[in-house]
């Protein structure tokens, strides 16, 4: 099994690895065919060191950093979306545990007469 897990996991970054140097040939291609080195067109990964020692990550030209992360979290805690499986399981799942709990102590309290 954890053979099986590490050849998965090591499948997967090379393709993850290969998708990302797909794309930055791609851009190279881009910049080959238009003839001249346009500002706007990056490249398709970057990372850069800023001056106070923290690096940011740029993917297709959107710079990620920890703070958009986090705001992003924060929106969606906030906008607390409706789902509706997710409703229908929790309560599913409710009545399930109620019923079993109370199946289980009525079972319990069976044996304990019984055994008195």
């Amino acid at each position: 099994m954890i053979k099986f897990m590490l050849k998965c996991f090591f499948l997967s970054s090379i393709l993850f690895i290969g998708v990302l140097i797909g794309m930055q040939q791609a851009n190279e291609g881009m910049l080959q065919m238009k003839g001249y080195s346009d500002p706007k067109l990056s490249g398709a990964f970057q990372v850069e060191n800023e001056r106070d020692g923290e690096m940011e990550a740029s993917i297709l030209g959107n710079s990620v950093t920890s703070q958009d992360l986090q705001k992003k979290q924060e929106q969606l805690e906030q906008i607390e979306a409706f789902n509706f499986f997710s409703q229908t399981g929790k309560k599913l799942s409710d009545f399930v545990s109620s019923t079993v709990s109370a199946g289980v102590e009525s079972l319990s309290e069976l044996i304990n007469r019984w055994f008195e």
